[in-house]
């Protein structure tokens, strides 16, 4: 897939974050969403493998593959002209440096991502090291883990005591080391995002991390109200009293930039 030059690059990011000006993350599966995402200043577009319960209709993220990923990314990645395009790396496709050079290779060449994540901590800077070193940009995923749902017994806030608050800074640390360019911290108490953000050159971008953080991101279904059942308390509809899709993705990027979400009843 060609691509054009796009605006926001990781250079423009790095500016934004010394500047002190935030940035705005949305997730989007397709192209339609995608280019109303782009033309009303989101920066970052996440082809998330949240498409699995928002699109798919799973209970997790652990059903999708990198074939879904690849198609989902390649519809948003063709219409996008602004905004970076990152793609998650789906569950199990990064078990080894050597499988995960595979697949974001294909997230890149075939789905045009502009950037991949990968959700683990220290077990995985073998393979954030092997993906920087072939020149593919990658965001490290820390806190809470949606891929290890199982294994963290439900989605729960992380790093909310002293051992586990240090063990996550130290794996920020080792993976903008290894050569992340991203961080993304996800459910983790306030003070912790901040302290993160603080110690990190690379831009950390925040869901439900507090309002510290460089960056923010929300599911673009949760904004618009269309989640079932209660939403996360990070979450808010931006689409309450707006006049459509784009005014609600326009009040976002707004309030992110203004330091007016999140507040502290969206913090932990």
């Amino acid at each position: 897939m060609s691509q054009a030059a796009h605006t926001i690059t990781l250079p423009a990011l790095s500016e934004m974050k010394k500047r002190g000006e935030k940035i705005a993350v949305l997730t989007a599966y397709d192209a339609s969403f995608a280019r109303v995402l782009d033309g009303n200043g989101v920066d970052i577009i996440l082809v998330g493998d949240s498409l699995g319960m928002v699109i798919q209709g799973h209970g997790s993220t652990l059903p999708v593959t990198l074939d879904h990923m690849t198609y989902h990314c390649a519809n948003v990645a063709r219409v996008t002209r602004r905004a970076m395009v990152m793609a998650d790396m789906p569950f199990m496709s990064f078990s080894s440096p050597e499988r995960a050079l595979d697949g974001a290779g294909r997230l890149m060449q075939e789905g045009g991502a502009h950037i991949v994540k990968i959700e683990g901590g220290g077990a995985f800077l073998p393979v954030v090291e092997t993906l920087a070193s072939h020149g593919i940009p990658v965001c490290a995923h820390l806190g809470l883990l949606p891929q290890s749902v199982h294994k963290l017994g439900g989605y729960r806030v992380q790093g909310k005591d002293e051992l586990t608050a240090r063990v996550m800074q130290e794996d920020a640390l080792a993976m903008q080391d290894a050569g992340a360019d991203l961080l993304l911290l996800e459910c983790v108490p306030a003070t912790l995002g901040t302290a993160i953000s603080q110690a990190l050159r690379i831009p950390v971008i925040g869901i439900g991390a507090g309002p510290g953080c460089d960056a923010q991101v929300l599911v673009l279904h949760d904004i618009l109200g269309l989640t079932p059942g209660k939403p996360p308390k990070f979450s808010y509809n931006f689409l309450d009293g707006k006049g459509g899709v784009a005014q609600a993705i326009a009040a976002y990027v707004h309030a992110v930039k203004s330091g007016d979400y999140p507040g502290r009843d969206h913090s932990y």
